[in-house]
């Protein structure tokens, strides 16, 4: 699913255009601020967190804990995981107001990029598949690099055994869900192309990007993050939907959030 180069505004007459305010320019300042304050971030932490994982020692030796607990009491930490959870989804909705231009022309915009409810049963069979295929290749990596002194042991939540654990846990794989589908896939491909980029350089620079911000978990995660990217951007561009992606991620993380506590103890 590609849109046209948006064409940079017209010079003036005897004066060369303004590099500041191109659209290519503009284009690149929402890839920078979008990411800056979601993604990019995440990024930016996970690859200092390797480093000091590495510094500390083999990196089999590490532990990358998802979901900790960010308080000692039950209720402030209630209040500080949803909280963090609703700010984590103001990036998608800034990504989503500058995929629409306007605040009128969301409800289009999400219809464009099919993070709607036309399709539910396509959407819902097709993200089962991928969660089966993805599922099944991550526990492989996973496996694999922890035999190979690769990939940090991940435990999938640090939260305690509360009334609120698992609406929090499911709750928060639906905000990954959304944050990593929607910038990374709507809007950064949306982006990457509108500046030029052939596709299959738009497929690398997602899927890589997807790892990065995994590698603090190590190389397994990190690969099967990009094959994930490579599967999930391709899929979008065939489809021209975001939400079977979102299904399938939402299922990857809850059943990963839920299933080490429920299945292993």
């Amino acid at each position: 699913m590609s849109t046209p180069a948006v064409p940079d505004p017209p010079a003036t007459p005897g004066r060369a255009a303004p590099v500041l305010g191109s659209a290519r320019a503009d284009l690149w300042t929402q890839v920078l601020l979008v990411l800056g304050v979601s993604l990019g971030a995440s990024a930016v932490y996970a690859v200092l967190s390797l480093a000091e994982q590495l510094a500390r020692g083999p990196l089999a030796e590490a532990q990358a804990t998802l979901n900790p607990a960010l308080s000692p009491l039950p209720l402030l930490d209630l209040a500080r995981q949803l909280a963090g959870i609703g700010l984590d989804l103001v990036p998608v909705l800034l990504a989503l107001y500058l995929l629409a231009g306007s605040a009128a022309a969301l409800p289009a915009v999400l219809r464009r990029i099919g993070l709607d409810a036309r399709m539910p049963w396509p959407d819902l069979g097709l993200g089962a598949v991928l969660f089966l295929l993805m599922g099944l290749g991550t526990l492989a990596l996973y496996a694999a690099g922890r035999a190979l002194g690769l990939t940090a042991a991940v435990s999938t939540s640090g939260l305690g055994e509360h009334w609120w654990t698992v609406p929090v846990l499911l709750a928060s794989a639906l905000r990954h869900a959304l944050v990593e589908e929607v910038v990374v896939v709507a809007f950064l491909a949306d982006r990457l192309t509108r500046l030029g980029w052939r596709w299959p350089a738009v497929l690398a620079a997602t899927a890589v990007f997807r790892g990065l911000y995994h590698v603090y978990q190590g190389v397994g995660p990190f690969l099967g993050n990009v094959v994930m990217g490579l599967v999930f951007a391709e899929l979008y561009r065939r489809t021209g939907r975001v939400m079977p992606l979102v299904v399938a991620h939402f299922l990857l993380d809850a059943v990963g959030f839920l299933g080490s506590a429920w299945l292993l103890g």
